[in-house]
C-alpha cells in the first residue's frame, strides 16, 4: 500500500483526464473512477442487474450493455433518479477503488474521481488535487465535447459540486487555463512534491491536511 494517495478531481470538462495522463507518463499509478464505473455495470455484473430491476430493461441495449445515453439523460433531468443510480453503483465503485489502492506498491498513487468531493469518497485519499477552470470554460468544452445542448450541459454541471466547494476541499490546485506545456510543468512540480511527501513520511494518517499549493 502506498504511503500517499492523491485524489485527483475537477469539474466535468476541466481537463482532469489530461492531467491524469501526465502523471501516468511519470510512472504514477492512476485509477480512473469513470473506468471503474463502466466496469461495474458491464453485462452480467451485479450492479447492472440491480439497475435493470430498479429502472427497467428499457435502459439496456439489445446486447445487454447499459444504454448510457438514455441513462445519462434521465439522471441529469431527474435528481431522484441520479440518487437511485448512485446508491446502486457507488458501493461497487468504492470497493474496487479501495482494493486497487491497497494493492499498489509505489511511493504514491492517484485516484481520479470527478465527484470526489460530493460522493463521500474523500476518505479514500490523503490529499486532494483539483484541476480548476471557470464554469464558462466548462460549459463551452462540455457542449463541444459531448455535442449536447446548453440545457443538458448546465444540468450536468449543476449535478456536481460547485467550483467553490471543490476549491475549499483542495490541498493543491492546477489552474488548467494555459497551454499544455504549462499543465505538464505543473504536474512535474507536483510529482516531485508528492514524492517528497511520501519519502519523508509527512503523512501517516488519512485525511491529514497540509498547506495548499497553487499552480
Amino acid at each position: 500500500m502506498p504511503r500517499l494517495t492523491v485524489g485527483l478531481t475537477g469539474g466535468i470538462a476541466s481537463g482532469k483526464s489530461l492531467i491524469a495522463d501526465y502523471f501516468m507518463e511519470l510512472g504514477v499509478p492512476v485509477l480512473d473512477a469513470d473506468q471503474v464505473a463502466r466496469d461495474v455495470v458491464a453485462p452480467g455484473a451485479p450492479a447492472l442487474l440491480e439497475i435493470a430491476r430498479s429502472f427497467g430493461r428499457q435502459f439496456l441495449q439489445p446486447d445487454g450493455q447499459l444504454d448510457r445515453r438514455k441513462m445519462r439523460e434521465k439522471v441529469f433531468m431527474e435528481p431522484a433518479a441520479r440518487q437511485s443510480l448512485e446508491a446502486i453503483t457507488h458501493p461497487h465503485i468504492r470497493k474496487r477503488m479501495t482494493q486497487w489502492r491497497d494493492a499498489q506498491a509505489s511511493a504514491y498513487c492517484m485516484l481520479s474521481v470527478a465527484i470526489l468531493v460530493e460522493s463521500g469518497m474523500r476518505d479514500l485519499v490523503d490529499r486532494v488535487l483539483v484541476v480548476d477552470v471557470t464554469p464558462e470554460t466548462q460549459l463551452a468544452r462540455l457542449q463541444d465535447r459531448d455535442r449536447i445542448g446548453e440545457d443538458l450541459a448546465q444540468r450536468m454541471l449543476q449535478a456536481q459540486a460547485s467550483r467553490r466547494e471543490r476549491l475549499a476541499a483542495a490541498h493543491d490546485i492546477i489552474a488548467n487555463t494555459g497551454s499544455m506545456a504549462a499543465a505538464r510543468a505543473a504536474v512535474e512540480e507536483l510529482h516531485a512534491y508528492y514524492l517528497s511527501i511520501a519519502r519523508t513520511g509527512e503523512i501517516y494518517s488519512r485525511g491529514l491536511s497540509l498547506p495548499r499549493s497553487v499552480i
